[in-house]
């Protein structure tokens, strides 16, 4: 018997132990989370309490060289019901179908479901916003939005791309700048009860956003307009599949217009246009795919995107790789007979019947493939492929726009006589419009290599500076002496040679035509292409036309150069008239 009481107070006080170390572990443990956790756990509570609503950061303009808005934002509202808060369900459903065109039984299925918050419509015009959040039905939020707004319409569309749904760029300087332009969201925070219903004396707590900056770029709506309204014209008058223009500025990269037509509308981007590369408009019987290739087709920039042959534009790098290798003088004699025998390649000149004896300036402003062939060949494949590496022709050039593509030359080892002979004049590799438009311009402003760009600086809501952008300054890729020598016979070109269509009185104009066939050849489809720069002896403007398959006449001569013409007859006294670059900074 006193054995059983023994033990059994051992298990009481075993017990009474056990019990005091647990309790005791309880407190340390309840004292632990009150103090060193309270700021955790009460943010937990609360986060029970909170629905958070996103605000998007307004985003940053993109603003021409003149000042003028070419990217703004258009307020608009984001509809949205919250379940729980819901009083008045049939209301809601018909108030929202009606202000927002949508069916009952959509919105119904939205109102019904149990959530949070549930999207029923985005970017919904603000005066409907206003419209709906004045009915004062429990259960609706009305939230300001920011949507892209393209005030030109169509204008550089495809330099300046757009943005998503989400307000992220998609292609373009939009895409490009992203980072700068896009800015930092902000949020609504709401509280409410333990059934999910709004505390309306709580109100509401908003982290603001932060705007995103604006951009400022060299691109010049009036040059860009003009540069347009002529792109179309050629289009419409050749029938042409596509008409390119860049005008940039040789001595710094600046690019003042880029076209690409047909453009297509940037407050509209999703839908495909008639006539856009041979695009239909009907996608009724396109799957999702085929359309994705269709609208990437109508978005691609030509002047970036793709290569071509540019035939004898190519010709000055020719000419400068010669001039400074000193293979050729000014004062060189050729004899054209109308062709020149490489290896068994009989390579004809324009002229059938020849040009007869030249000098190496007649030869260029007749644009005598024999001549340059010539020249070619002097140079050899190793030191001629030693200037496409020095003029940076077999490196992109850096434009600050996406997807820019490689020039597509031979490899070294593979270039033989009669390849030499046909780079010599433009033919058998491609090259972009822009890195054509860089490389030239590097050539004939005092032999600097340059990057084309359009981003000048950004600046913050208030039109304070907060980066100008620089570009290096790259190596001296031709002596001050051929490059001026290459001037002055690229003017000869457009006083009395082949390119005196592009000739604008009163003003000093160099230049060079170019009419190649596209592959394969034998089918008559050809690309026609001009490019000029003024004034001949210091440029200041560079400008490349380039039609893609034009219709009837085709010769770059006759129906590329009157355009530059046009265009420099217009903006040489508008650049003349102001200053442009001091009213850009």
């Amino acid at each position: 018997m006193l054995k059983n009481k023994t033990r059994y107070r051992k298990k009481v006080v075993i017990l009474t132990l056990i019990c005091t170390l647990l309790f005791l572990g309880l407190t340390i443990r309840l004292t632990y989370l009150m103090v060193n956790k309270s700021e955790y756990y009460t943010q937990k509570a609360e986060d029970l309490h909170q629905r958070e609503r996103k605000i998007k950061a307004k985003r940053g303009k993109i603003i021409d060289a003149t000042g003028k808005i070419l990217a703004d934002n258009k307020t608009v509202c984001n509809i949205s019901v919250i379940h729980s808060q819901i009083k008045e369900p049939e209301k809601v459903v018909e108030l929202l179908s009606t202000k927002l065109g949508l069916s009952k039984e959509y919105v119904e299925k939205r109102v019904k479901k149990v959530s949070s918050i549930e999207k029923i419509k985005s970017n919904v015009e603000k005066e409907i916003g206003d419209e709906i959040r004045a009915a004062n039905l429990d259960g609706i939020k009305v939230d300001e939005d920011y949507k892209r707004y393209y005030p030109y319409g169509s204008l550089a569309s495809k330099a300046l791309g757009f943005t998503g749904g989400d307000n992220q760029g998609i292609i373009g300087l939009e895409v490009e700048y992203d980072d700068v332009l896009q800015g930092e969201g902000g949020t609504i925070l709401t509280y409410t009860d333990a059934r999910g219903v709004e505390i309306a004396e709580k109100g509401e707590e908003r982290l603001e956003p932060k705007d995103g900056e604006n951009l400022c770029i060299s691109l010049d709506i009036n040059i860009q307009e003009y540069a347009t309204q002529l792109a179309r014209q050629a289009m419409a008058t050749k029938e042409a599949e596509s008409v390119s223009i860049i005008v940039m500025n040789p001595q710094n990269g600046e690019i003042m217009a880029m076209v690409n037509v047909p453009e297509f509308d940037l407050n509209d981007p999703y839908t495909l246009k008639e006539g856009v590369d041979s695009i239909s408009a009907d996608t009724s019987e396109m799957d999702n795919k085929e359309i994705q290739d269709a609208l990437n087709k109508m978005w691609r920039n030509g002047c970036i995107n793709d290569t071509y042959e540019p035939g004898s534009v190519f010709k000055i790098i020719t000419a400068a790789a010669g001039l400074e290798e000193g293979v050729v003088t000014t004062k060189d004699s050729f004899s054209c007979p109308g062709f020149i025998v490489v290896e068994d390649r009989r390579i004809r000149c324009h002229k059938r019947g020849g040009h007869g004896s030249e000098t190496f300036i007649q030869g260029t402003m007749n644009s005598c493939n024999p001549v340059f062939v010539s020249v070619g060949l002097r140079l050899g494949t190793e030191k001629y492929y030693s200037y496409f590496e020095k003029f940076g022709l077999l490196q992109k050039t850096g434009i600050d726009l996406p997807g820019e593509a490689s020039t597509i030359m031979h490899k070294e080892e593979n270039i033989g006589l009669v390849e030499l002979a046909t780079i010599s004049f433009g033919q058998s590799f491609q090259v972009t419009p822009i890195q054509l438009a860089t490389t030239v311009s590097s050539l004939i402003n005092g032999g600097k290599r340059i990057t084309p760009h359009f981003a000048v600086k950004t600046t913050d809501t208030d039109n304070q500076t907060k980066k100008v952008y620089r570009y290096e300054e790259k190596e001296q890729i031709l002596t001050e002496e051929t490059s001026e020598t290459l001037r002055m016979i690229l003017e000869q070109v457009v006083e009395n040679g082949s390119g005196k269509n592009g000739y604008v009185e009163g003003y000093r104009v160099g230049g060079k035509t170019a009419t190649s066939e596209t592959l394969p050849r034998g089918r008559g489809i050809y690309i026609s292409s001009f490019l000029g720069f003024a004034p001949a002896d210091n440029p200041q403007v560079l400008a490349l036309a380039i039609i893609n398959k034009p219709k009837g006449t085709y010769y770059g001569g006759t129906i590329a150069a009157p355009i530059v013409r046009q265009l420099f007859e217009n903006i040489l006294p508008y650049l003349e008239g102001m200053d442009y670059n001091e009213q850009r900074k």
